[in-house]
């Protein structure tokens, strides 16, 4: 296999991942893969995260372990941005990807509102990234409308996605956002974006600010774009024990039954990562009768959620 050369060549340039621990993988247990929009592309509808939680491996030889181990698992979409760790994350996943880029689909985020800036940044980024282009490009962290008119200016970051994509250095690009759905479904209609990331969890199919998957979605899905779910257990917000909360397996299975492509989860854990890869494989869709007593079980937590979701700015999660 293809990518069983690729680690062998990786190890002997000498990245030190030592005794690696590789997940028992076969071609029968890859993850299945979903139509991204009307991009002509296929991804895995699980996706791992390079935010705050995969900087979480304190060890970068770990990171870089579990980075192959997560292609491995026929994980092919690669989440990043260029404010995660002010551009450690994007470092790490350029130590694997020199020699396994044509394994998967890569994404990373610029955070900068300016043009000029933008395209300082992204040149950066795919210097750290070691490639000479992203598959998709988001503008990262989308608030309110004021947030959307910088990004519209004459001089604004949406130019310089158009220009990255005009010349190569994107074959997508999109927008990203956790923050406010009606700015997310005015943006999704007013621009030519290939794909849209948003929150989408159990939490999210309400009339509040963040709720994404009542307001945004259908104007996403309208134009045949490629969606991703992220948030997926609210900040953590949502997993766990207790009044509002619910274990990952229901969470996980909500997100994966909407009409997403793939749903973007950090894993800062080996055990987590894992078991997120086991529930991808065995997945099957969630009747409406069992999404409505998950939205129930964390329906105590929407206020909690949305409030903390509009006064977050995602510079390092996903």
């Amino acid at each position: 296999m293809t990518n069983k050369l690729n680690r062998r060549e990786f190890m002997a340039a000498g990245a030190g991942l030592g005794a690696m621990v590789v997940l028992p993988i076969s071609e029968n247990h890859l993850i299945p893969r979903r139509a991204l929009g009307k991009t002509g592309v296929e991804v895995s509808r699980l996706a791992f995260g390079g935010g705050s939680r995969f900087l979480m491996y304190e060890d970068e030889e770990k990171a870089l372990e579990i980075l192959n181990e997560v292609i491995d698992s026929g994980i092919n979409y690669l989440d990043n941005a260029m404010a995660y760790g002010d551009g450690e994350s994007e470092t790490r996943y350029g130590k694997v990807l020199k020699y396994r880029r044509k394994e998967v689909f890569l994404t990373t985020k610029v955070q900068t509102r300016n043009y000029d800036e933008a395209m300082k940044a992204i040149d950066a980024s795919l210097k750290r990234l070691q490639t000479d282009h992203v598959d998709l490009l988001h503008i990262h962290g989308l608030q309110k409308m004021d947030d959307l008119e910088k990004i519209e200016a004459a001089d604004g970051v949406l130019k310089a996605l158009y220009r990255a994509r005009d010349e190569g250095m994107a074959r997508f690009i999109g927008m990203t956002s956790h923050a406010d759905a009606n700015t997310m479904k005015t943006a999704i209609e007013r621009h030519d974006l290939n794909c849209v990331m948003m929150a989408l969890n159990a939490a999210t199919n309400t009339g509040l600010s963040t709720g994404f998957e009542r307001i945004a979605l259908p104007a996403a899905l309208k134009k045949q774009l490629g969606v991703l779910a992220m948030k997926v257990t609210g900040q953590e917000l949502l997993v766990g024990e207790g009044s509002g909360k619910t274990n990952i397996k229901n969470l996980l299975r909500y997100s994966m039954s909407l009409p997403v492509a793939s749903c973007v989860v950090g894993m800062p854990k080996a055990e987590y990562v894992k078991e997120n890869i086991e529930l991808a494989r065995s997945f099957s869709p969630l009747s409406e009768a069992e999404k409505q007593k998950i939205r129930s079980a964390v329906e105590s937590s929407q206020a909690t959620f949305d409030r903390f979701m509009r006064n977050h700015r995602d510079h390092h999660c996903v």
